[in-house]
């Protein structure tokens, strides 16, 4: 009879890289709260998967803390995913210098760096679902007018990005959908909220609502609100939150970030 001499274990399954999601943050305590509601969300829709939650500024914990402490704890491998909507200054500029520390002060750890959430159609039937939530009624969006409300960016490629949604949005059958900005610039040519509801009214539009394309509460966010309010818009949608669609998107990008980790090399020290 055969016995077995090699006492060794069997080798396990590789454990999937943790994926860790960079917020901005924000002094607003709801900020915080929404993003954590968030990702409890996409663990709940992917039993075993490590989801860690990091912030950039005003919140804790900070990128660096956390890379640090899953790198005590072992980790050797994390996609990194940005909770933006766009490609601009934090994107381009600030996620990956502090990724890029850490990467140098943790040998041997590789962070792969996921894309921007948006566009996607999942962030347009989040945004729709947040409309239908706050009364609007889908028969009625023939006659509907639809204000795109963003934060607000001065980067071109961001400004590009919500233009070409709000025009793609535009025809799934609304009367007009237009971009604005919390505070209009003179570099993206977007008008702010307030403008965007009045102009659709000069026009002859039957209904104006307003859709936060916003993940989470805040300053800017409260002044997209405001504006919205003052400007007599007929429906204001809640922010994106913890939307199902937002926390599919998060793994679509994880699994994304894996299927081109061949042909894109993580970051590592």
């Amino acid at each position: 009879m055969h016995r077995r001499t090699d006492l060794r274990p069997e080798p396990g399954p590789v454990p999937r890289p943790v994926l860790l999601v960079i917020a901005h943050g924000s002094r607003d305590p709801r900020h915080a709260a929404t993003v954590h509601a968030l990702t409890r969300r996409v663990r709940a829709l992917r039993p075993g998967l490590a989801v860690e939650t990091a912030f950039l500024d005003f919140n804790a914990p900070a990128v660096g803390q956390v890379l640090a402490r899953l790198y005590a704890d072992g980790v050797r491998e994390v996609v990194a995913l940005p909770l933006l909507l766009t490609r601009a200054f934090h994107a381009k500029a600030d996620i990956p210098a502090v990724l890029s520390e850490s990467a140098a002060l943790l040998p041997g750890l590789r962070i792969r760096r996921a894309e921007v959430l948006g566009p996607s159609p999942l962030l347009v039937a989040a945004l729709e679902r947040r409309l239908t939530e706050a009364g609007l009624d889908p028969a009625d969006r023939p006659t509907t007018g639809v204000v795109l409300a963003s934060a607000g960016s001065s980067d071109p490629e961001a400004i590009a990005a919500i233009a070409e949604t709000a025009r793609e949005w535009r025809r799934t059958g609304w009367c007009a959908v237009r971009p604005a900005f919390a505070s209009g610039t003179s570099a993206s040519g977007f008008p702010r909220t307030e403008d965007a509801v009045r102009a659709l009214r000069a026009e002859g539009v039957r209904r104006v609502v307003v859709a936060p394309y916003v993940i989470a509460p805040g300053r800017l966010p409260d002044r997209i609100a405001d504006g919205a309010r003052a400007a007599g818009a007929d429906l204001l949608a809640e922010v994106l939150g913890p939307a199902p669609e937002l926390a599919l998107l998060l793994l679509r990008r994880y699994d994304e970030s894996l299927a081109a980790a061949v042909s894109r090399p993580a970051l590592t020290a």
